[in-house]
């Protein structure tokens, strides 16, 4: 079982002590994402956009391992409000396509950056 670190530059570079994948096997480990514009890595403003800032992150490490996000089979949510969960159902709703991956939604105080919201992942490389 060999661990090989991924990285692209189509998602945010690490901003700590962190790889943005690890695969195993077919099986990826996705780092959590928050809102950041991967070229100015600035957080890009308000909860809608940040969401979807996330979901294009994911689907960029997604795709540099030649996945897409239906590949995903486990997400993480963390929000500073869950009040926003009825509006990520609504965008996840548009972004993934039945079946869903599973997900467990937490909501916290904070996140890195100031972040509304924050989403990590596994997905499996299809053989």
């Amino acid at each position: 079982m060999a661990k090989q670190i991924l990285h692209t530059s189509h998602a945010p570079a690490a901003i700590g002590a962190y790889s943005q994948a690890v695969r195993v096997d077919n099986t990826v480990y996705l780092s959590g994402q928050i809102g950041l514009d991967p070229v100015s890595m600035t957080l890009v403003d308000g909860f809608e956009a940040q969401v979807r800032q996330v979901f294009a992150n994911l689907a960029a490490m997604a795709v540099a391992v030649g996945c897409t996000l239906d590949d995903l089979v486990k997400l993480t949510v963390f929000l500073t409000d869950l009040g926003h969960f009825s509006r990520l159902n609504e965008i996840m709703m548009e972004l993934f396509h039945p079946p869903y991956p599973t997900r467990a939604a937490v909501g916290v105080a904070a996140l890195p950056r100031g972040a509304l919201v924050e989403v990590d992942g596994i997905l499996v490389i299809p053989r």
